[in-house]
Formats: C-alpha cells, sequence, structure tokens
C-alpha cells in the first residue's frame, strides 16, 4: 500500500466545536453498539466523544502515518478502553473482521471511489449492523475549501443514497445544522474564504450549533449543511 498522505489542515481547527460534535454524539449514539469500525478517525477527536456510547471493542482506522500517530497518542492520554488504532485503510483488514457498527464521519467525501468504498465496507459489517455516514451537504456550497483539504464531492440525499449496496437499508436520513447551512452560503457568496478561522469556528459551534439543534428537527431537518445516513444490512 502505498503512504497515504492526508492534505487538510482542518483537523484540530474542528476538534474546538464541542457542541457540534455532542450534537453528533447523541444522534447516533443509539446506533452505536458491540464492535466499531472507525473509519478514517483522524486525530481522534470524534472517537474521543463517541465512545461514550456502549460498544465492546472500537477499531479506529488511519491511513495518514502522521495523524496515526496522534491518534494512538490520544486513545493512550484519554485511557479509551478496548479502543485501538490501525495505520490503513478498509482494504488492509481481514476478511473475517466483522462490525456490529461502522463509521464515515466527514471522511466519505475524501475517497475517490466512494461507492466502491461503502461496498467494501457493508462486506465488513455484520447482519444487522449499522453503517453511519456524515457528510458536508450540497454539491452548490463547494468551494476552494473543500478542494484544499481533498474533498471530491459534497452530498445530497439522493447522491448519498445512491453509493450504498442493496445490502443496506436506510433507516434514517437528514439533513443537519440549519443554521451553520446560511452562515456558509454566506461565506461562499459574500465572505469566499478558502478557510475558516478558529474565531468563525467558534460562533458557529458557540451560537448556530445550539440553534440548529433547536430547530432541525422542528423543520423536520429539511436542510443543512450537513448530512447524516445510517443505514442497516439486511439478514
Amino acid at each position: 500500500m502505498s503512504q497515504f498522505i492526508y492534505v487538510g489542515t482542518e483537523l484540530e481547527l474542528f476538534a474546538q466545536a464541542k457542541n457540534w460534535k455532542d450534537y453528533l454524539r447523541v444522534l447516533l449514539r443509539r446506533y452505536i453498539k458491540g464492535d466499531v469500525l472507525e473509519v478514517g478517525a483522524g486525530i481522534g477527536s470524534n472517537t474521543r466523544l463517541l465512545c461514550r456510547s456502549q460498544y465492546q471493542k472500537w477499531l479506529c482506522l488511519e491511513p495518514d502515518t502522521q495523524l496515526f500517530q496522534d491518534l494512538e497518542n490520544s486513545i493512550r492520554s484519554n485511557n479509551i478502553i478496548d479502543c485501538f488504532a490501525s495505520n490503513g485503510k478498509i482494504d488492509s483488514l481481514h476478511e473475517e473482521q466483522l462490525f456490529d457498527a461502522i463509521l464515515y464521519l466527514d471522511v466519505l467525501e475524501h475517497i475517490k471511489r466512494d461507492r466502491e468504498e461503502v461496498i467494501k465496507a457493508s462486506r465488513h459489517l455484520k447482519p444487522d449492523g449499522n453503517l453511519i455516514i456524515v457528510a458536508p451537504a450540497h454539491q452548490w456550497l463547494f468551494t476552494p475549501f473543500d478542494t484544499a483539504i481533498g474533498h471530491y464531492r459534497r452530498y445530497n440525499k439522493q447522491t448519498l443514497k445512491a453509493v450504498l449496496p442493496d445490502d443496506i437499508e436506510i433507516i434514517k436520513l437528514n439533513y443537519l445544522d440549519c443554521v451553520g447551512l446560511l452562515a456558509s452560503l454566506g461565506n461562499k457568496l459574500v465572505l469566499k474564504q478558502s478557510q475558516p478561522t478558529l474565531k468563525q469556528i467558534k460562533v458557529w459551534d458557540r451560537f448556530m450549533v445550539p440553534i440548529s439543534r433547536k430547530l432541525d428537527p422542528i423543520i423536520g431537518y429539511s436542510f443543512g449543511k450537513s448530512v447524516l445516513l445510517v443505514g442497516r444490512k439486511k439478514f
């Protein structure tokens, strides 16, 4: 396997988005169970929060060597029990390694052959296991920032459904962060920044995310800057 180097520089920045990550934790915790695989775990900022869910073992995959070292340090320093890191991709798993939940959290958009990736992931899901995907929404929000951090695309509900193999049934498909969508649109049309600042991340996380958290269910999760899909593997 050729060495993979992650081109983005935003992971530390978005690690500060505590409210956003807690929002995801609350939405996802009922679907995280048993043996868990987190693909593209980065520096472990999602792992630290989501591992509060009920699980037996948690395996983090990270192909970038430097990020993998940071990930190992994060797991060790936070004393995350029964959590392990592996430097690799989905192809590095053994055929017999099966999981009750597989997570792609802001990862699938970085993978060129996304449908091929999801098909491979489904082969490592146990029957009745959950495939959880969170990704940036709406191609019309694609900006130079997406390009800079290695995004191939953004998704809507239709394009995300299209990557699923036939053995995965959808049990949840929602847009998230309606207020954040308006902020992202403002940046695209007015500010035109290639990357948000730490101050902007903190403003979004501190003020906008709590409002979205209340409004999203009221509007039926009908629009937002992120899209969440939970699929279940058929028996």
